[in-house]
């Protein structure tokens, strides 16, 4: 490789014991995210079968389907805290695990909220994979925590401990740490979940500039609307990968029906606009609509 071309590619770092982290080069002539033929199984059933797509810097996917999808499943191997049995994931040509441009969202339930941290040390995690382990913050870092509080407007909560705090300031300071983290990757898990309209409204707005500054993010959401509206693309999702596109490419009927199976009445009226009946807790008898689109 020449001199020029090594100078062209952004480095990642590897974490070791004491400092920041050597050698992940990104290739900018390679997608941001390549999954080809990702295949995991847990518990002894096969949570993601044969998953193949590729996504390109900005680019914001909705990721949606049925609870036990497999949406979870594959955050967290992209995010490389979970092994697949076959396949392989690449960030801009390399492995994920040996990247720091990832953040990994992950669902509110599964998070120590009880942990005794304030949430300027939460966002100065962030962090911490830039500087080392065992290496103390210098002052540019922690001014650059107190920007990217000020960038979701949670600065005036930098002391106050993350348990205290509501579901949407929650999500803010999740999306602080990731701004610290100088992420190019985000991956949220289910983060609209039982915050009102007006919280979803900021997220969103907070979620716009990341994409405008070139972030690829993958958000997963149960909300039919929400996927169409706010994202760019939608990926359907029901251990195989059902579709990856426009609203207008994912949600027809035959797509919907693919990725929800019994758990949905999918019909298709005047117009193109689809219907989608939730019969998994009625037992299909007294149908209600789940979503319009």
């Amino acid at each position: 490789m020449s001199s020029a071309r090594a100078a062209a590619l952004p480095e990642a770092r590897r974490l070791d014991r004491f400092g920041p982290m050597s050698l992940a080069r990104h290739d900018p002539a390679r997608p941001v995210l390549e999954v080809a033929g990702l295949t995991v199984e847990m518990n002894g059933r096969r949570a993601l079968d044969d998953v193949s797509f590729s996504l390109q810097r900005g680019d914001s996917v909705a990721v949606v389907g049925p609870n036990g999808a497999g949406k979870s499943t594959l955050f967290r191997v992209i995010a490389g805290t979970l092994t697949p049995q076959a396949g392989r994931i690449t960030v801009y040509g390399s492995e994920p695990g040996v990247h720091i441009c990832i953040a990994y969202v992950p669902q509110s339930n599964v998070v120590d909220w009880d942990f005794p941290v304030t949430v300027f040390d939460a966002v100065m995690m962030g962090r911490t994979r830039k500087i080392g382990l065992l290496r103390r913050p210098g002052r540019a870092d922690r001014n650059l925590v107190y920007q990217c509080l000020e960038m979701v407007n949670m600065e005036e909560f930098a002391t106050r401990q993350i348990g205290m705090l509501s579901g949407g300031q929650k999500q803010r300071v999740f999306i602080a740490r990731a701004l610290a983290q100088e992420a190019e990757i985000v991956l949220m898990d289910e983060p609209l979940t039982g915050l009102d309209v007006k919280s979803q409204n900021d997220i969103f707005s907070i979620l716009a500039g990341l994409t405008a500054r070139a972030v690829t993010l993958l958000v997963s959401t149960h909300d039919l609307d929400i996927a169409a509206e706010r994202f760019s693309r939608i990926m359907l999702l029901n251990g195989k990968l059902v579709a990856l596109g426009t609203r207008e490419e994912v949600l027809t009927a035959e797509r919907l029906l693919a990725a929800f199976g019994g758990h949905a009445s999918v019909q298709q009226g005047a117009g193109g606009k689809v219907t989608v009946y939730d019969t998994c807790c009625d037992g299909g008898d007294n149908e209600r609509p789940r979503k319009a689109l």
